[in-house]
């Protein structure tokens, strides 16, 4: 079964400031949880582009360590950018990123689209666990660019 997440969040600051943060993949890490061990291996040193590829390890559990590639596939400065998997956990991993100028700050919305391995077993994993991490995820996620960008 094909699954979504979809987060939006107001950030109190110019669509510029927003958009040159977001288009630097090295502060992926910033924003990720600490618990992920997160580790770029290539491709975040740059500001991005359409075709960047971007490797990295993520810890999955405790002594499960995974690498994903990631291809950025669309950027339309600065208003969104995709990124899609090319190889890692999920049998499909499709992100998009928007950002729009409000008169309080930036509407930054994403839409996330996956699809996880193991068919069924797949699905009762993902309710079970995957969909609540990812929850947990953007919900550090949107902590930190709040503590990043305070109103």
């Amino acid at each position: 079964m094909i699954h979504q997440l979809q987060r939006r969040q107001i950030i109190p600051a110019e669509l510029n400031q927003v958009w040159d943060y977001f288009s630097r993949p090295g502060n992926l890490n910033e924003i990720t949880p600490p618990d992920l061990n997160f580790e770029v291996l290539f491709g975040g040193e740059e500001a991005m582009y359409q075709g960047q590829l971007m490797a990295y390890k993520i810890q999955l559990l405790p002594l499960l360590k995974t690498r994903w590639l990631t291809e950025i596939t669309q950027v339309r400065k600065p208003d969104y950018f995709v990124d899609l998997q090319r190889l890692g956990p999920y049998r499909f991993w499709h992100h998009q990123h928007h950002f729009r100028s409000l008169d309080n700050g930036v509407e930054m919305r994403d839409l996330v689209t996956y699809l996880l391995p193991l068919g069924i077993l797949g699905d009762i994993v993902q309710r079970l666990w995957v969909g609540p991490r990812l929850e947990q995820i953007f919900d550090y996620r949107a902590e930190i660019i709040s503590r990043i960008f305070p109103a």
